[in-house]
């Protein structure tokens, strides 16, 4: 399938939904704390949505492994888990990190944002963990800009982590987003022959959800029984930061950062 280029007014739309996904995302982080399920943290963010007139993208998302659809509103992720952690009645703890991630859909046009967040007091090692993992995703969008290669940027971002002594998760990778969450094209955020494959240049109006993943450990990953959860294979400690963004003619416009759209 084609890259989509969006229009600047398809541009304002997405940002729309990434200014309530921005604003869901700050509640849902000033909540978590701990002995708060991860249950109430999903059950405040369908609140939201529905209030604001939203749709939870993650809710029902299908699999062809388990049969089911995802049954959360949002993706909570805590300590070991990488990526698409199932809501439960889990407590969070003093020392814990979390992941919150959501994607959703306002009018007709999606974005999507996650965070990770320290609970209580954590270690200066997980402390470190989430600064370089946000700092893996800034260098990427300082250094987006037109017709440069995606590769150029996955780079950046590979030596990033690895420098700091981790390892990237390479099971899953960024996307382009739109009218639909997952568009083309795939967005990864380290450098590979089969990647290479897929590489492109970038150019004013794609819009693309940028989401580095980040562990302590080996990257290896393993799916958890409830056929969703992703944790690493040595349970040691993930993290994962992302913005929705545009590509403009002088770099790049982050949709998912809060600021009020144009009015159109």
């Amino acid at each position: 399938m084609p890259i989509i280029i969006k229009t600047q007014r398809e541009i304002e739309m997405m940002r729309r939904a990434g200014a309530l996904g921005c604003e869901i995302l700050a509640k849902m982080r000033e909540a978590a704390k701990p002995g708060v399920s991860t249950f109430y943290l999903d059950e405040l963010a369908r609140v939201e949505l529905e209030n604001a007139g939203g749709i939870a993208l993650s809710k029902n998302y299908p699999t062809y492994k388990s049969g089911e659809g995802f049954p959360g509103y949002t993706c909570i992720s805590v300590n070991e888990e990488v990526v698409h952690g199932v809501p439960s009645r889990r407590t969070l703890k003093d020392g814990d990190i979390v992941t919150l991630d959501l994607a959703l859909s306002l009018n007709g046009f999606c974005a999507d944002t996650a965070t990770t967040v320290a609970i209580g007091k954590i270690s200066s090692g997980l402390q470190k963990l989430l600064d370089v993992t946000k700092e893996t995703l800034a260098l990427a969008l300082l250094n987006i800009r037109p017709d440069r290669k995606w590769s150029d940027i996955a780079r950046l971002m590979q030596w990033k982590v690895e420098h700091s002594g981790y390892s990237v998760v390479r099971e899953f990778v960024g996307h382009g987003i739109g009218r639909t969450m997952h568009e083309e094209p795939k967005v990864p955020n380290f450098v590979s022959a089969e990647q290479m494959r897929g590489d492109f240049k970038l150019r004013p109006g794609m819009t693309l959800a940028v989401e580095p993943m980040v562990v302590i450990g080996r990257r290896d990953v393993a799916l958890l029984d409830d056929q969703w959860t992703v944790v690493t294979e040595d349970r040691s400690a993930a993290a994962h930061f992302e913005h929705t963004i545009a590509v403009t003619a002088n770099g790049v416009d982050v949709l998912t950062d809060g600021r009020v759209p144009f009015v159109l």
